[in-house]
């Protein structure tokens, strides 16, 4: 059922995920970029938060693996975009033309779109992580400062 369920999806899902986005963007450049951009930066975010909760409240094996899902379900359309820009088959061909001529530009926006999530979301971890070591830096030189006899 599960090699059944793989060969079916290989040969449906790019052409079905290419003729939605195409009837979305119809043709238009500037809106496929933009369109692009927002779901790649969008369903990058998602899964990455989703996957930082999970690790941040990780508890048994079944809670991970429900993160884990989650993550996988959130990333899901831009994981069917790659597979159509990756994707070897006749269907992921079938895709990249309908989306080269109906959806112009949604490829490189949602390229540019997961990048940007990417860099955001690292930094912003870093920024919060930055934050909290120099809050016990100067919460350890008050300790000393305290400590010092005062003449």
């Amino acid at each position: 059922v599960l090699v059944l369920s793989w060969w079916t999806g290989g040969a449906v899902l790019p052409r079905w995920w290419s003729q939605r986005i195409s009837g979305i963007i119809d043709g238009r450049l500037l809106f496929g970029n933009l369109f692009g951009f927002g779901v790649g930066a969008v369903f990058t975010l998602l899964p990455l938060l989703v996957v930082w909760f999970g690790w941040r409240f990780r508890g048994g094996w079944k809670r991970m693996l429900a993160f884990a899902t989650a993550a996988l379900l959130a990333a899901t359309p831009n994981l069917l975009t790659l597979g159509i820009v990756l994707g070897t088959g006749n269907a992921a061909h079938a895709a990249e033309r309908t989306l080269d001529v109906d959806g112009p530009g949604f490829r490189g926006g949602s390229t540019f779109g997961a990048v940007f999530a990417l860099f955001v979301f690292l930094s912003v971890g870093w920024l919060v992580r930055s934050r909290r070591k120099n809050k016990r830096k100067a919460a350890e030189l008050e300790r000393e400062l305290d400590a010092q006899p005062t003449d």
